[in-house]
């Protein structure tokens, strides 16, 4: 069986509970369009620390979300141990981004710093709001403060500059916000 490592992985989503007797899970997806993670195969799960890949025998929409069936999973019993798991792809599978886009999994765990170089704290995680992403910003050791701070993803008005390589984030914000 192929070695998964964690650092070649991304995570997509997330199998929430059972939908109903006959082993079909209700799957919460990252993905936009959130029916795109039924097409990523293999799905990875976690088992007894390493990830291990799961099939998807059938899947669908249902409601405003998504119920998916895993082959070998055929009661509501044997389901329930794969729920709270995430589900994660290789990165290799994700479509290639233009100049300036990115994946959100990409930016956490980011440095944020101002236009002054103060360190504000590592990018937490993101939350889509409708108008704009949300950076979440948590301060730590290194940073000025333990604050949390939400900053806009509004590139090139308060997201001045991304680099993947130095792993950091440079934003027009005044720290006392």
């Amino acid at each position: 069986m192929k070695a998964y490592k964690t650092e070649d992985l991304t995570v997509v989503g997330q199998i929430t509970s059972v939908y109903g007797v006959k082993g079909w899970l209700k799957i919460y997806s990252h993905t936009d369009p959130k029916e795109s993670i039924l097409n990523y195969k293999p799905w990875l799960i976690q088992r007894d620390g390493q990830w291990v890949p799961v099939n998807i025998e059938t899947s669908r929409k249902h409601g405003k979300g998504l119920v998916a069936k895993l082959e070998k999973v055929d009661d509501r019993d044997v389901a329930r141990q794969y729920c709270g798991i995430d589900i994660a792809i290789e990165r290799s599978q994700l479509p290639v981004l233009d100049t300036g886009e990115y994946y959100w999994s990409q930016l956490e765990q980011l440095t944020v710093y101002t236009l002054t170089d103060q360190v504000l704290g590592k990018v937490s995680h993101l939350i889509e709001t409708g108008s704009n992403d949300v950076l979440v910003v948590k301060g730590d050791s290194n940073s000025i403060d333990d604050k949390e701070r939400m900053i806009p993803y509004l590139p090139d008005q308060v997201v001045k500059e991304i680099n993947l390589e130095t792993g950091s984030i440079r934003v027009d914000w005044d720290p006392e916000f």
